[in-house]
């Protein structure tokens, strides 16, 4: 069974830094696209980032050069860098990956950016 787990998340202030890692298991092939998503409460869950196994990135408009995704080059682990956060940027975060047709699920980490 294939499992990811975000890493990473907490509390931090306007203009702090975080980063957040998905590992994933039990995955025999490697995915094709890799990325994170997030929801806020009363909000629909929107695009963050993607990556996808060339290395093309994609990220979501209000980005704005604030984070960058990146993968490492062995196994199926990637990595979300957040700069410059803002109190929008609150919500769970979740990492995201497909392979073999099937999209792939992390549980979802919590990201709280508060003065």
């Amino acid at each position: 069974q294939v499992r990811l787990v975000e890493s990473g998340g907490g509390l931090v202030q306007p203009g702090g830094s975080l980063r957040l890692s998905c590992k994933t298991s039990g995955a025999i092939f490697s995915f094709t696209a890799m990325g994170w998503y997030r929801q806020a409460p009363g909000k629909q869950r929107e695009l963050v980032a993607t990556i996808i196994s060339n290395g093309i990135t994609n990220y979501g408009d209000f980005v704005k050069g604030r984070f960058s995704i990146s993968k490492e080059k062995v196994g199926n682990t990637w990595h979300l860098q957040m700069n410059n956060l803002a109190l929008e940027d609150t919500a769970v975060y979740s990492c995201w990956a497909r392979g073999l047709g099937h999209d792939y699920w992390g549980q979802g980490t919590q990201v709280t950016v508060s003065s």
